[in-house]
């Protein structure tokens, strides 16, 4: 299994999932960085989301991961950066279409609308998952000049 350079964020209602998230993909190998936050005190997902996007735009880290209640707002957080291509996943094959036909560098993940399990085996899909090129490289390229 390849592994990858990762940057984690997450808001409040994203907290837990991205502890079990950060210790499975540590568990298998993974290179993980935590921006945050830190606890499941309340606070404002963009403080954390931004970074997290920014340092994977930067190419500090292959992959990112964004979390918080429903992953919506953290997905329009990280869309907001050059470069990245974020996508909402709910379902394992959500994930996958992410990556293999959007070349998704970072995913976002709401812990209020799937299971702590497949939040985790989303993860795990995804970064497992190929970009397709082919037909899509010219629609990423539209989305670079967006």
């Amino acid at each position: 299994m390849k592994t990858f350079s990762i940057a984690i964020g997450s808001d409040h209602a994203g907290f837990a999932y991205k502890e079990a998230i950060k210790a499975a993909l540590l568990l298998d190998g993974h290179t993980v960085k935590d921006f945050g936050t830190y606890s499941s005190a309340s606070c404002d997902y963009p403080d954390f989301i931004r970074p997290t996007a920014e340092a994977v735009a930067r190419g500090e880290f292959e992959r990112g991961i964004v979390l918080g209640g429903s992953g919506n707002g953290e997905a329009i957080v990280a869309n907001k950066v050059k470069g990245i291509r974020c996508g909402l996943c709910w379902t394992e094959q959500v994930a996958i279409w992410n990556r293999s036909h959007n070349d998704g560098n970072v995913i976002s993940i709401g812990e209020r609308t799937v299971s702590q399990e497949e939040a985790i085996k989303i993860v795990k899909v995804w970064l497992a998952t190929e970009f397709e090129g082919g037909r899509h490289i010219p629609r990423i390229q539209k989305i670079e000049q967006a």
